[in-house]
């Protein structure tokens, strides 16, 4: 399974910036699809999780703030992420599960910054 990740860039405090995520296979075959991020000298943290049936998991930090959506006919994911903080800086990673495997896509980094 490969990913494909978009969407990361500069942003201001208060800001608005959404990230797409594209699966190699049918989203249909796997578990579910969702955000990482890692932020220098941090360990790798959840952001949100979407099933297959699109019940989905928020890290606390985001709740309110971030929504993750998907296209199952584009095997896509999406993060639309608003009142974006400072401590949203961080780069963001994709990642599937099918059954036993957990893949990763490349990250795109996420800066928050005025």
């Amino acid at each position: 399974v490969q990913l494909q990740a978009f969407g990361g860039g500069l942003v201001q405090p208060g800001g608005s910036l959404r990230l797409s995520c594209t699966a190699s296979v049918s989203s249909s075959s796997l578990t579910y699809m969702g955000w990482y991020r890692q932020a220098p000298g941090e360990q790798r943290e959840l952001v949100a999780t979407i099933t297959t049936v699109g019940n989905t998991k928020y890290a606390d930090s985001v709740k309110g703030r971030f929504t993750i959506s998907a296209d199952n006919a584009k095997n896509t994911i999406y993060l639309q992420m608003n009142s974006l903080k400072p401590e949203d800086t961080a780069v963001y990673y994709c990642n599937a599960r099918r059954l036993f495997s957990l893949f990763w896509g490349q990250g795109t980094q996420v800066t928050v910054s005025s």
